[in-house]
Formats: structure tokens, C-alpha cells, sequence
């Protein structure tokens, strides 16, 4: 396997023999085999959408959810990669034909002539990953692409199981996985689409928003509990509400409670979900401390996303792992969506029924729910906290945690903030300083979150309004600082996103990620000021928050 994907990548260049997050060689390598063929799929796709034909629905979902169980901690399922690998060959072949019956001319490429079978697989995965292309700068422009088109798929899947489709998204996945697969462009060409890129994640993260809040209210100021009850319970990670919402239908006067962990957190903000009064509160922290914090909780737990750490050998809760969408874990229960689109929980209900209650491992509330639409009822005030001088600079925190203790480097930096500073934040890297006790200015927060990963949108829409309101001329004259954390490939399309509305001088960390090569990093920094973190008074005094 050769897999750099994510932040927590081996040695910071590759994870080689196993992945850090505790993928088996066998399963990347699978994984580079759909991707392979996928490529295949796209370029058949855009051709008949080119000539005018009609391209089946099927195809759209299946290129999303194929990108979306590549995603780092999504899947570690070897056989669920395969069977994708199979329906991949019979729908791309279909698409070939319809190909040949309109006269389509498909290019001579191998995505499209390879024939394998299961037999087949595993040689043909060895050739057809990332070091396929030889080009060390090329390798890196195209990957970052890929990673940006892993991310928007994740998104636009949550913004399809709610009914907000998009046909023009599908179109520039697939036109520019077509281009992955046949394009030969130039550096400058490669770099015009990873903009192009950025420039589709903010339509997507738009599309996504407006169908949470159309389907579930705008999020709101919330106190989130950190307590437990006295009854059973189910733990719910990953992002997907529509999942949340069917469970708590479906435990509704059971007697089992439902907590969020992770980054399913900001469901709570959303006042759709206050009506199911067994919808207690947020359990634990964040995603990376799961085998202590689930082994605790006692219930079944439902990855309805990324974010799955392999329990250990010996883990007690194992058995309680289900699994939904393009997650999967091998072992573990998978639960369909059925036809309708609807799901069956009677599984996991029945799990929780003979479990005994979570044990308190916190007490407490958090304050989250300050999306765009709650930050913008709060303009008026936060721009007068900022003409007197009371607000002094916003430091967008968004993205990711993970394991390493070099992430205790936000926590530190947001601990050694001034007082007249305000944290806006989305995504799990929220878990390093929400608990911190750092108050308020004149009322506002001084850590206002604004959710999921995904939600990063709402700090991009805050911006832009601050920028119209504030009467500024370009968004880098804001009073806003980017200090990101990453880790995966949604965190990807976040920052292209950024990259894509201008938005410069983003330090990223904790490393700069192992698939830039130093060319490739070069023009980042020089043409947008990315940069690596330092030390947290460097970075301070680098931000001038520091006198």
C-alpha cells in the first residue's frame, strides 16, 4: 500500500505495510481499485453527458458513496470494498455499452479496457494506486484534487439522503475524475482546478446547510448536557442526521436514551430534535478517544460515518459496533437503507435493551449553535464589540482532532489567547478548548461554535457578512485569523473552499500534509501564505496577538 491521505500518515510521508488508523494493506489496496475504476465510470459518465445522453441516477449514487467509503476511518471492511469493486465493473461496462449504442467514442484507457475478476483484484490494485503517477508534483496536485472530490462527496451524500440533490455537483465529480483518469494538464492547469475544486465545496457545504435547516430548523443557542440518566442507552458518531432522526422515532417510549459523541454534537443545536425528550446530551469527547470512552458507555454504539477506531482485541463493546451508509467494520452489523430510504433500528434498540445504563464520566454543559443565521442575529452587537475595540480578532479554529500530542498545541493556544480575542470554530477540533473556561465578551462567547466540519460553511458566510457590514474591501482585511487543525480529507475541501473565496495566510496544522510536495507547497505559500504551525507565542505574536 502507499496511502498519504491523512494528517496522522506514517513518518509524515506514508503509511506502507498498515495504516496508522488501522487500515489493512489489503483494504487501501482494495480501495485504490474502486477508486481505479470509478475513474473508469466518470470518464464513460462525462463522455455521454458531453454527447447529450441521459446518465442513470445509479451512477451519480454510486460514484458519491464509492469516494465516500475511501474517506480516512470511514471504512475498514475488506469484503464491503470489494463487493463496490464488483458493482463498479458491471456499471461501468453498462455505461459502455450505452456508449456504444449512441455512438459515443470512448478513449483507448486501461480504467475502461480492464476486464479482472475477483481473482484479479489484488494484482491489478498494486499498480493502479497513487505512485501510478510517476511525476512527484503532478502526483501531488492530482491527489489533492482527489481529496477535495472525497470531501465534497461526503458532503453532498449527507445533502442527498435529505432530498437536496444536486445534478450539476455529480457532473463536476465525475467531469473531474475524467480528467484524473485522461488529462494531461500543466501544473498551472492542475492548480486552476484544485480552485475549481475549492470553488464546488462551497456550492456543496451550501447545499448541505440549507438542507439541515430546511429539514431540521437553523441551529440555536443550545446547552448541550454532559450527564447521563439511569436508563439504557445508544451512542450516536459520525454526521449524519437523517440517521439521528430515525433512531430517536424509532426509541421513542422504549425507555432508551440516545447521546451523541464526536462530531454528531451539534445535532442537539438543531431545533427539530429538542421535542424527543430522550435525547439526552453529548457523551465523551472526540472521535480519537472512543475505545476508553465506549467501553464506559455500556450501549450499542452507531458509526453512521467516519470516525471509527478498531477496538482492540480484547474490547468488550465490539459486539454493540453497528454500522450504516458507507461506513462499515468488519464483524460488525450493518444496517440498510431500504428502498424508501428509510431505516430499520430494531437491532440496535434491541442491543440497548439488555445493556446496563452509561457509566458518568463528566458533568456539565456545553454552549454551542452559533451557525451563520444565530451569528447574524448577533451582527449589530458583535460589530459594535469590534468598533470599540472590545472584539479585537477572531481566530477561526475549525476542522479536525486526532491522537497526536502535538495537537495539545490548540489547546495551549487557545488557553494563551487574549481576553479580547473570540474562537470561532467547527468540526471536532472544537473538542481541545470547548471545556476551557475562557468566558465571554459582553455577552458573546469567546468559543463560538458553529458544528460539524461541514458547517465550516457558516464561518466562511460570518466572514463574508462581517466583510459587507464592516464596509471592507477584501475578506483578508477582516479582524479574522485562520489557525486550522486537519486530519482527513473533508478537512480538504474546507480549506480549498477558503483557498477558492481568497481567503489567505492559513496556518495549518498540526503537520503540513505529506501529499504537497515541495514545489506544490511552494505555491501555496507563495501564492496564498499557507503555512505550517510554530510555537503557540511564535504563532501568537506571527498573528499579532501579541504585543
Amino acid at each position: 500500500m502507499f496511502c498519504y491521505q491523512c494528517q496522522e500518515t506514517a513518518g509524515g510521508k506514508a503509511c506502507v505495510l498498515k495504516g496508522v488508523c488501522g487500515k489493512e494493506s489489503r483494504t487501501a489496496q482494495s480501495m485504490d481499485l474502486l477508486l481505479f475504476v470509478v475513474k473508469g465510470i466518470s470518464v464513460a459518465a462525462d463522455a455521454l453527458r458531453r454527447a447529450g445522453c441521459m446518465v442513470p441516477d445509479e451512477v451519480n449514487v454510486f460514484v458519491v458513496d464509492a469516494l465516500f467509503a475511501t474517506v480516512t476511518n470511514v471504512n475498514f471492511d475488506d469484503e464491503s470494498i470489494l463487493r463496490r469493486v464488483d458493482g463498479a465493473i458491471v456499471l461501468r461496462d453498462g455505461l459502455i455499452s450505452e456508449a456504444e449504442r449512441h455512438h459515443v467514442v470512448l478513449p483507448d484507457i486501461d480504467e475502461l479496457n480492464w476486464r479482472g475478476r475477483r481473482e484479479d483484484y489484488a494484482e491489478k490494485a498494486r499498480r493502479v494506486g497513487v505512485l501510478s503517477e510517476a511525476d512527484e508534483d503532478i502526483r501531488s496536485l492530482k491527489e489533492l484534487v482527489m481529496y477535495g472530490l472525497k470531501g465534497m462527496a461526503a458532503y453532498h451524500d449527507h445533502a442527498m439522503r435529505l432530498g437536496a440533490d444536486n445534478a450539476d455537483v455529480h457532473a463536476f465529480l465525475q467531469q473531474t475524475l475524467a480528467k484524473l483518469a485522461i488529462c494531461t494538464l500543466t501544473v498551472e492547469e492542475w492548480v486552476s482546478l484544485v480552485l475549481e475544486t475549492g470553488r464546488w465545496g462551497v456550492k456543496t457545504m451550501a447545499l448541505l446547510d440549507g438542507a439541515h435547516t430546511a429539514a431540521y430548523g437553523s441551529p440555536e443557542v443550545t446547552k448541550v448536557n454532559l450527564g447521563v440518566r439511569n436508563r439504557p442507552g445508544i451512542l450516536v458518531s459520525g454526521h449524519d442526521l437523517k440517521d439521528l432522526e430515525q433512531l430517536l422515532e424509532q426509541t421513542r417510549d422504549t425507555g432508551i436514551d440516545v447521546y451523541t459523541h464526536g462530531e454528531m454534537l451539534p445535532a442537539h443545536y438543531y431545533p427539530a430534535f429538542k421535542k424527543y425528550d430522550h435525547f439526552v446530551g453529548n457523551y465523551g469527547n472526540s472521535w480519537w478517544k472512543q475505545r476508553e470512552e465506549f467501553t464506559t458507555f455500556n450501549g450499542p454504539i452507531l458509526f453512521t460515518t467516519n470516525c471509527i477506531v478498531p477496538p482492540l482485541s480484547d474490547a468488550v463493546y465490539k459486539e454493540r459496533m453497528f454500522t450504516t451508509n458507507a461506513a462499515g467494520y468488519p464483524g460488525c452489523k450493518h444496517i440498510y437503507t431500504n428502498a424508501d430510504g428509510s431505516k430499520d433500528f430494531s437491532e440496535i434498540i434491541a442491543a440497548a435493551r439488555s445493556c446496563q445504563p452509561p457509566v458518568d464520566i463528566e458533568s456539565g454543559e456545553l454552549v454551542g449553535g452559533f451557525a451563520h443565521e444565530q451569528v447574524l442575529k448577533l451582527a449589530d452587537k458583535i460589530v459594535g464589540a469590534v468598533q470599540s475595540g472590545a472584539i479585537r480578532r477572531f481566530v477561526v479554529m475549525a476542522g479536525c482532532d486526532g491522537r497526536m500530542r502535538s495537537r495539545e498545541y490548540y489547546t495551549e493556544f487557545a488557553r494563551s489567547l487574549p481576553k479580547d480575542t473570540v474562537i470561532l470554530t467547527a468540526g471536532c477540533a472544537k473538542y481541545r478548548y470547548n471545556k476551557l473556561p475562557l468566558g465571554d465578551i459582553d455577552g458573546i462567547p469567546r468559543v463560538l461554535d458553529a458544528g460539524q466540519c461541514n458547517d465550516s460553511y457558516s464561518l466562511a458566510v460570518i466572514a463574508l457578512r462581517l466583510k459587507e457590514v464592516l464596509g471592507v474591501d477584501d475578506i483578508n482585511r477582516l479582524p479574522i485569523v485562520y489557525n486550522i487543525a486537519w486530519y482527513e480529507q473533508k478537512a480538504v475541501i474546507v480549506l480549498l473552499a477558503l483557498l477558492s473565496l481568497g481567503v489567505k495566510n492559513i496556518h495549518l496544522g498540526p503537520t503540513l500534509p505529506a501529499f504537497l510536495s515541495p514545489n506544490v507547497l511552494k505555491v501555496l505559500v507563495d501564492n496564498f501564505g499557507v503555512a505550517g504551525i510554530g510555537t503557540v507565542e511564535q504563532d501568537l505574536m506571527e498573528f499579532g496577538l501579541l504585543s
